[in-house]
């Protein structure tokens, strides 16, 4: 089959795969990224079919300090729901990938999350608010990623598949330090892990379109299959779009466009009316050359729109650092 014909055939097998993954998507609820990075690393360290070992390390800062109600923003809750006010996320992600030929690669990642907290509790006027605080830093849950790219000599269209597995601290692991709520636990949405093993689906394409730019695309669903303490994490569904400008061989800026769909958290330890809705992202970035086999990236994320459920804390701005050494 010429080359054309099997990169038009990829285009129409990832259109395919974006479809049937969107419909997936609950319709009455769209979504909420707020409480992770949807930032594509992959494509920030520039997609690659190269054999060999790669460490990878990277920050991200989420500040959720923004009231949301919907679309627009909000300055209270309803009389009688929580109330909170900030939640600081740092994740430390560290990654190493394998790649055993051009065709197969399997990525670890093993972040370090730090979170402080702080909630008013339940929203009752013309009570004073009073605050209560908490920090915890520990190991989150870890991902085991396989990617299959060998559907084209060209090697720039890929699948994956993989497994979110639950070695993070969950339940009732961490309480409240200060203020009226000290000594009891967190929702079990700021527990630095879900205690939920996950299956990873994606898939993702690339390809020039013209002499100095890169065009690629990229979806992730992901969803727990087995769970505990009586809390499911909602679906999560991430795609991004984007463009890298390919002109110096040291440094590489891009643009991505992430959105992030996620359906409601269930069980008796979830919240299903502030857990859910759509958030909308435009990522520009660099990646830079700092020695023969390393690599730095930063990036800026800006949320655009979002719908969510309920009321919910979400960031200005987020901010992703990383490192990359292949070897």
């Amino acid at each position: 089959m010429p080359v054309i014909v099997r990169a038009r055939a990829a285009s129409v097998l990832f259109a395919a795969v974006v479809v049937v993954l969107l419909s997936w998507l609950p319709r009455p609820a769209m979504a909420c990224a707020s409480c992770g990075c949807s930032l594509s690393s992959n494509a920030a360290m520039g997609y690659t079919s190269r054999p060999g070992w790669v460490l990878s390390l990277q920050y991200d800062y989420i500040d959720q300090n923004q009231l949301r109600h919907g679309t627009g923003s909000a300055s209270t809750p309803p009389v009688g729901q929580e109330f909170e006010k900030q939640t600081l996320n740092q994740y430390i992600t560290a990654g190493l990938t394998y790649a055993p030929d051009s065709k197969w690669n399997l990525r670890l990642l093993l972040p370090y999350v730090i979170r402080d907290h702080t909630t008013y509790g339940t929203y009752s006027p013309p009570s004073p608010l009073v605050a209560s605080d908490s920090h915890s830093s520990s190991i989150g849950d870890a991902k085991l990623i396989a990617n299959y790219q060998g559907f084209l000599p060209t090697r720039n269209l890929g699948v994956q598949f993989g497994v979110k597995l639950p070695t993070g601290a969950y339940g009732n692991a961490v309480n409240f330090s200060s203020g009226p709520l000290a000594g009891t636990p967190l929702d079990a949405s700021l527990q630095p892990g879900t205690g939920s093993t996950d299956l990873i689906l994606g898939g993702y394409y690339y390809r020039a379109i013209s002499q100095n730019y890169d065009a690629f695309g990229e979806l992730s669903y992901q969803s727990a299959v087995a769970t505990r303490d009586d809390y499911r994490p909602g679906d999560k569904t991430t795609l991004t779009a984007g463009l890298r400008y390919e002109a110096h061989p040291k440094w590489t800026p891009q643009l991505q466009l992430n959105i992030a769909y996620k359906r409601s958290d269930t069980g008796l330890n979830g919240d299903p009316a502030n857990t859910a809705g759509m958030l909308v992202y435009l990522s520009p970035g660099i990646t830079a050359a700092v020695a023969k086999k390393s690599q730095l990236y930063g990036f800026l994320q800006v949320p655009v729109y979002w719908n969510l459920d309920g009321y919910q804390l979400m960031p200005e701005w987020t901010a992703s650092l990383g490192w990359i050494y292949r070897f």
